[in-house]
């Protein structure tokens, strides 16, 4: 079945408006979902990516309409050349097929996945996972609604309902049925879909992201990214779990620093230098290095130079999203070219690691692998190519 993408924008359009009508059945079934995570004491930080409001119900309706702006990847005209036998050459973008969607708590990817695969002319399979079941099937049931009363089938939007992990491994090698897998949540999540999933998987990350406040750092430009990378939302994958600082700058700004932090609550898990200038932080080990806090923690670790920032992030970081505060020109220069990351910063917070932040519409996850698609994965990185060749009688 074709679609025009006015036939596409359309069925968005009326899918934002359908969730918009039916935010209260959405709410209820959300509240099921949070009584279930209040008795199983679930952390804040979950719970928070768990719960729905009106506004967030209006707030992902309304991403459905950003993706109706946005330009129609499939069908476009990649790249065209013609052969000196006269056989013309064109590399055109089309759907990837079906694309079978797991992830957590977060009832927002089931709108944002969906818009997004409709809008580029995928079907999509959804496994929310359990702590979200009831949201998640409530929003698809509106969703389905909304989708008969248009020209696309509401059968392009499947979600399983099951709470059994076997269905889980069961779609991880469906490769007759789903063309490509999208995880997106925690690293447990992530790495149980890579290691044993046989369909191919679009790589996305979780974020252990750093700072790095260079010697030549302005003071209240640094501190301001820092509070907005660490505090503005901890949970999320684009939030600072780590602030490197160079020696020099703490000796002129460690006061500041630290009183800074605390106004905002951010617990401080500190090297032995920290902890010596700051009884308040607690001394970091291995894990405050490696894995991500999704809270108001942060760790931080004194630097020598500009070479042992890189070299930690080298060793902890998870390619996701690096940034650099210095007014050294050089310096950023070379930070921006050595850190292997999918986004690199200079004087800005890597909370802008993000679809909507950076003008893609509603995004799919952010992908931290080298493959098809790196960053934050929006309409065209839903599709691949193929070669279409128009000849004359041509022979080889």
């Amino acid at each position: 079945m074709m679609l025009t993408t006015a036939q596409k924008n359309q069925a968005l359009i009326q899918l934002a408006n359908i969730l918009e009508e039916n935010y209260q059945t959405i709410l209820d079934a959300n509240e099921k979902d949070l009584a279930n995570g209040r008795e199983k004491g679930f952390e804040e930080a979950f719970m928070d990516r768990l719960t729905l409001t009106k506004d967030r119900v209006f707030d992902f309706a309304q991403g459905l309409r950003e993706v109706v702006e946005l330009e129609d990847p499939t069908g476009k005209i990649k790249s065209e050349w013609t052969l000196d036998n006269g056989l013309n050459v064109s590399q055109v973008a089309v759907p990837l097929g079906v694309i079978g969607m797991i992830y957590e708590a977060r009832p927002n990817v089931t709108v944002d996945a969906t818009g997004l695969a409709l809008k580029s002319g995928n079907a999509i399979v959804l496994k929310g996972g359990s702590s979200a079941i009831f949201s998640n099937q409530a929003i698809v049931e509106v969703m389905h609604q909304g989708l008969e009363k248009t020209e696309i089938p509401k059968e392009a939007v499947q979600f399983i309902a099951s709470t059994d992990r076997e269905a889980t491994q069961q779609l991880f090698t469906m490769k007759e049925h789903v063309d490509v897998l999208i995880p997106r949540g925690g690293g447990s999540l992530i790495n149980a879909v890579v290691n044993n999933a046989t369909v191919p998987v679009l790589e996305t990350g979780v974020g252990n992201c750093h700072l790095y406040l260079d010697a030549e750092a302005d003071r209240d430009k640094a501190l301001a990214i820092l509070i907005n990378a660490k505090t503005d939302r901890p949970a999320v994958c684009n939030a600072a779990e780590t602030v490197l600082i160079h020696k020099d700058w703490l000796a002129h700004h460690s006061d500041a620093l630290f009183q800074s932090l605390e106004s905002h609550k951010v617990v401080i898990h500190g090297d032995e230098q920290i902890v010596e200038l700051n009884p308040e932080a607690t001394l970091a080990g291995e894990s405050d290095w490696k894995d991500e806090y999704l809270s108001k923690d942060i760790a931080m670790k004194v630097v020598n130079d500009l070479a042992e920032a890189v070299d930690h992030i080298e060793t902890y970081g998870t390619k996701h999203s690096e940034a650099i505060i210095t007014e050294n020109q050089h310096n950023a220069h070379v930070f921006m070219n050595l850190v292997d990351a999918a986004a690199l910063y200079h004087n800005a917070s890597t909370r802008f690691t993000d679809g909507g932040a950076l003008g893609f519409g509603a995004e799919i996850g952010i992908s931290t692998q080298k493959l098809h698609a790196r960053g934050p994965m929006g309409l065209p990185a839903l599709t691949t190519v193929k070669y279409m060749m128009q000849g004359n009688g041509q022979t080889r």
